[in-house]
């Protein structure tokens, strides 16, 4: 979301000017797009902020400004511990920016602040500026009504409300135009989509629908609204990645009821067990939190046994990180930091072992992958993408970045594949 965010703030700047520079001791403005979601992130933002104040000292003309999520939820810590900062803009307000450095240019030395939610902005007439590359982040949707307990995201970007398809389309048809391989419909909660009675299956379809969209992700849904019609669509349409990310955080109902999650244990197991027989091979990544205030060590292990039970292809963890404001932040009973470490490495190394078990079912598998960069490993190599989300390593020949290659698998170690480009006559065989 900050990397589509960024995006867009930096087509405003071009489009009112602005010209940006890779040397930062030549700026003459400075932002930095902030999350608030996890405590690491935000002292991360403090720690830059202090490398930039030193640049402001050599040169006082330059304009500091705190974007997005930690602009909204931490304003009055920022403008009273950084005096320096010159602007601080919510993620609702980005429209104003240059408005605003047009006004602190022109010797206007009060700080400026806008941190007003909106229920109606969606940035919808606004095309971000892309970098190069294979994958184009399109949001299309902001903000979220579920007010998870540890969640600070609804006090941060506010409620929930979505783009138009029309619009959403125009977007995606110039990222398409502009040589982007891979579409991915960015939202909180992407499957909560709703513009006027038109659901998330439906804009699914109308994208997976358009000439030269050559693959389409999604992130992320709500398991709680996940529905049989958007399975369908992902059945119906070979562009749309055969993959789904589903986040647990936790596999104890009392601790899902804790977290306001609004599903249980039960409907989480029926619904993995819904998408595997849907969608043959595909892929389901989670988010898992360990540590939730009063999580003891049986409903932790339910965790463990859900794992299990799904056998994840990869998963995302956490260390539950209290964020003031949420309701969580206001529970007595707070693990503690060694217990949800060593909670935390028990998720890790069982996860370890499910994505092993679930790459080594690929092997002997012919799979589209999309290159998307030049291996760690080796300059002689590329890493891609299969539809399931899992990265392959191969050889290079002929290929370019953005291409579709089919790959056949022939090892599988750790999260990562190993493989080789299919010859001409083995692919026409394979057809």
């Amino acid at each position: 979301m900050n990397v589509a965010d960024s995006e867009l703030v930096s087509a405003m700047l071009l489009d009112a000017g602005y010209a940006e520079t890779k040397n930062i001791n030549n700026a003459d403005a400075i932002f930095v797009n902030t999350c608030a979601i996890r405590e690491h992130a935000e002292d991360k933002v403090h720690s830059r902020l202090g490398y930039y104040h030193k640049i402001k000292n050599e040169k006082p003309s330059t304009i500091i400004g705190v974007l997005g999520c930690m602009a909204q939820n931490l304003k009055e810590n920022i403008l009273e511990s950084k005096p320096y900062v010159d602007i601080v803009l919510g993620p609702d307000s980005y429209r104003k920016l240059p408005e605003m450095l047009y006004h602190r240019s022109n010797k206007n030395n009060n700080h400026i602040v806008d941190t007003k939610l909106s229920r109606y902005e969606v940035y919808d007439n606004l095309f971000p500026s892309r970098n190069e590359g294979v994958n184009a982040w399109v949001s299309i949707m902001r903000g979220c009504d579920k007010f998870c307990t540890f969640c600070i995201v609804p006090f941060t970007r506010g409620r929930e409300r979505s783009r138009s398809i029309q619009g959403i389309i125009e977007e995606v048809m110039l990222a398409v135009n502009n040589g982007f391989s891979e579409i991915t419909l960015l939202g909180q909660n992407v499957n909560s989509y709703n513009f006027e009675g038109q659901k998330f299956h439906k804009l699914l379809e109308s994208v997976a629908s358009l000439d030269g969209v050559k693959r389409i992700r999604y992130t992320s849904p709500h398991p709680k609204d996940m529905t049989v019609n958007v399975l369908d669509v992902m059945k119906n349409y070979d562009n749309i990645c055969n993959y789904v990310h589903l986040p647990l955080q936790a596999g104890n109902n009392n601790v899902l009821k804790r977290m306001n999650r609004t599903y249980t244990k039960e409907e989480f197991l029926n619904l993995s067990e819904l998408i595997r027989n849907k969608l043959p091979k595909v892929g389901i990544s989670t988010d898992i939190i360990v540590g939730f205030p009063g999580e003891n060590q049986p409903e932790f292990e339910e965790t463990l046994k859900v794992m299990n039970e799904v056998k994840f292809d990869s998963a995302f963890t956490f260390k539950y990180s209290s964020r003031p404001g949420t309701k969580a932040a206001e529970f007595k009973d707070h693990i503690t930091e060694d217990e949800k470490q060593s909670r935390l490495e028990k998720v890790i190394n069982l996860q370890r072992e499910h994505t092993v078990i679930r790459n080594k079912k690929y092997i002997g598998n012919t799979e589209k992958v999309l290159i998307e960069k030049e291996s760690k490993r080796s300059s002689k190599q590329w890493a891609g993408r299969t539809d399931s989300n899992k990265w392959v390593i191969f050889d290079k020949k002929s290929e370019r970045i953005g291409d579709i290659v089919p790959v056949k698998i022939k090892s599988a170690f750790g999260i990562t594949l190993q493989g080789e480009i299919k010859k001409i006559q083995e692919m026409e065989t394979v057809i």
